[in-house]
This record gives structure tokens, sequence and C-alpha cells, in this order.
């Protein structure tokens, strides 16, 4: 919610900077300075949340993306030492832990899980590398982003010589960190996406690899039960066609043998 603040107070103080001369008024210098005095206390103030609203914001609607982000779960900036975010970890952990909020145990626990995985991938250098990885893409994706779209504002001849001075919104310190904040969201989303995608595509091909091992095997049991069968009738077979061939064998003899006894009758000369 501060982040949002931050970036609806940003964005209406840089439609109105756009109307003003090069230099900013020390008025408006007074005003933004007032206003990043209070974003930081509100800061301060939501980075020392109790039990129950840190419960809910690790929970909160978008949370399964938004604690991809163990900076974000613990609350700490990239750059901050293992040994800082350690001792972020032990006070956040036990502020969620399931015994210190007993009257919400089932959400505090799966807040605790959050938390203590968070620690596990910055405790590990790996994952902990990794990690810094998709910050620096993010910066860098951050900064290519503003060098466009003031390029696209200089085509458009809205800075420049001549022009009223521009800013972006990104171009605050806050809408920076902002910017910067919401590409490394993106970022861990998609990560994330395309770890489940693989994980997917892999249990698909494990599943159809078992079933076509299965297939095979299944086969092989059919072939293996048709020649055992096949063995086992052999001798039947011989037998059979032994008696077959021994009773065609008797029945040409008998056939031979009357022919041989029969005898024409004789024929009787004609009277006349």
């Amino acid at each position: 919610m501060v982040q949002i603040a931050i970036s609806i107070s940003l964005s209406k103080m840089a439609a109105t900077n756009s109307s003003l001369p090069s230099e900013i008024s020390t008025k408006k210098e007074d005003e933004f300075n007032e206003f990043y005095t209070e974003v930081k206390e509100i800061e301060k103030r939501d980075s020392v949340l109790t039990p129950k609203q840190q419960i809910d914001r690790l929970l909160r609607p978008g949370s399964s993306y938004f604690n991809l982000n163990p900076f974000e779960v613990l609350q700490i900036e990239p750059a901050t030492s293992l040994e800082e975010a350690k001792k972020k970890y032990r006070r956040m952990s036990i502020l969620v832990h399931p015994d210190k909020n007993q009257d919400d145990a089932e959400r505090a626990q799966q807040s605790f899980e959050i938390v203590n995985k968070a620690w596990k991938t910055l405790e590990c250098e790996e994952t902990r590398a990794k990690c810094m990885d998709v910050i620096e893409e993010a910066k860098a994706r951050t900064d290519h982003m503003i060098a466009e779209k003031k390029k696209k504002l200089k085509k458009e001849g809205k800075i420049g010589e001549g022009s009223a001075v521009q800013l972006l919104e990104e171009e605050s310190e806050e809408g920076y960190r902002h910017a910067i904040w919401v590409m490394t969201m993106k970022l861990f989303a998609d990560m994330e996406r395309r770890r489940r995608e693989l994980a997917t595509r892999d249990a698909e091909q494990r599943k159809r690899k078992r079933e076509e091992e299965l297939s095979a095997e299944a086969q092989a049991a059919m072939e293996r039960e048709w020649q055992k069968n096949f063995e086992e009738s052999r001798q039947l077979r011989v037998d059979s066609w032994k008696a077959f061939q021994s009773g065609s064998g008797a029945t040409k003899q008998k056939k031979t043998k009357k022919m041989k006894a029969f005898k024409p009758p004789k024929t009787k000369a004609e009277s006349r």
C-alpha cells in the first residue's frame, strides 16, 4: 500500500512539475522534502508491524508472487548484509511464530514457513546470487525503460531545447525505487512461471516414458506367454500330426486293396 501511495503521489507531482520552468522552485523542493520525510516515517512504521499485520502482509492477495522475493518477505534491501538479514529474519520469525499467535495458528504457521523459506534462500550462497542477478536485471531493464521513454518524449518535442522540462515519474528517487520494485516482482514471477512450466513438461515426459515402458513390458510379457504356450503345445502338435499321417496312410492302403479285389463281371455273347 505504501508503494501504491508513493506511486500515485509522485504521479501527481510529476504532472504538476511538467508545467514548471527548467528549475524546480524552492517551494516545490520543500514540499517534496516534506513528502519524502513523511514516506520514510511510514516505511519506518510499517517495518515494525504487529504480528497480525505481518501475517496479513505475508498472506495478502497476490502473496504467492510477492513472496518469491526474499528481500520483500524480510523487508530488507538487497544490499543488506547477511548478518543483518539474519537478525531481521529472527525478529520476524518470532513475530509470526504459531506459538505467539495461537488464536490464528494456521495462518501464523503459513507465514512462519514463508519467512523461513526466504531466509533459507538468502542463506544459501547460490540461491542468494540468483536473487541478486534478478535485482541487477531489474535495474538494467528499468534504466532501459526510462531511456526509451525519454527518447520518445524527445522525439515528440516534449523535452529538449526550447521545451519545458518534463520529469518522468521514474526519475525521482522514490519513483525509481518503485519502478525497480515492480520490475523485480515481474522478473521473479516470470522465473517462477518458467520453473512451473519446465516442471510440468518434465513430469509429462516422465509420465509418457513410464507409459511407454509399461506398454513395452506388457508386450514382452505377452510374447513370453505366447512362446511358453507354443513350447508346451509342441509335443501335442507333433503327436497330432503323426496320428493324422498314420490315419491317412491306412485309409489309402485300404482303398488300394479294395480296388485290387474288385473283379468286373464277365460279358455274355449275344444270342441270335
